[in-house]
């Protein structure tokens, strides 16, 4: 076996499946549980108020972040059954339009006529179906709907970055709580966003700067809320 045989190549797209609920998981349990911590204890709340509130939104924000996943990429995967179920039918009904259509799809990416009716002739022979899926519905091993994988994935990963804000609570005195929950939250942030930029190949400085940028404003905001109501209460 050669080394170009051994060799696989490992592209960032087969990542996308899990990174982007990953991500915005990790993402939506640290801000979410850190701003509704910041706003509780913004109201003058003690301790233990505090704590359940934080334990009751990880909780809740898990279930509702895996039910969510799940009912989006459940949508996600029965349209795009319905479209291979359709090109299906129409491979069993008229293959040979089938296959010049497929024909047609690599003409106007640049293959010379004869060549790519070839290729499309020899691709139904192989995996019809799979080859029009792939190039003419854009759906492929990678990028395929997985409801169960999406809900469970965003579940963890929520609750793992909720945390944090939960375990500095647990130590932090009263007086010094919001400042540093919300210091910790935000250094969590940037990292979350930094490593959720380098799995996905994208450029680190500007997605640390958007995920704490809009931390920082729904942990101010939250508070702002909570000290209105505290003072008026």
């Amino acid at each position: 076996m050669s080394r170009l045989e051994r060799h696989a190549e490992r592209h960032l797209v087969a990542r996308i499946g899990w990174l982007r609920a990953a991500v915005l998981g990790a993402n939506d349990g640290l801000v979410s549980t850190a701003s509704l911590i910041v706003g509780v204890a913004a109201a003058q709340t003690g301790k233990t108020g505090i704590l359940v509130a934080g334990v009751a939104g990880l909780v809740a924000g898990a279930m509702s972040m895996a039910a969510g996943e799940y009912v989006s990429v459940s949508s996600q995967s029965d349209t795009e059954n319905a479209d291979l179920a359709r090109e299906r039918a129409e491979l069993a009904t008229d293959p040979e339009a089938e296959t010049r259509e497929l024909a047609g799809i690599y003409r106007s990416r640049g293959v010379d006529e004869a060549v790519s009716l070839e290729v499309a002739r020899q691709l139904m022979v192989h995996d019809a179906l799979g080859a029009h899926a792939r190039d003419e519905l854009g759906i492929s091993e990678h990028t395929t709907a997985r409801p169960i994988q999406a809900a469970l994935t965003s579940a963890a990963t929520f609750s793992l970055g909720a945390i944090l804000p939960l375990a500095v609570v647990l130590v932090s005195p009263g007086s010094l709580m919001v400042a540093l929950v919300s210091g910790s939250a935000l250094i969590g942030l940037a990292l979350l966003g930094g490593l959720g930029a380098q799995a996905g190949g994208a450029g680190v400085g500007k997605a640390v700067m958007r995920v704490t940028f809009w931390g920082a404003l729904a942990m101010a905001v939250t508070a702002g809320i909570g000290h209105l109501f505290g003072t008026v209460v």
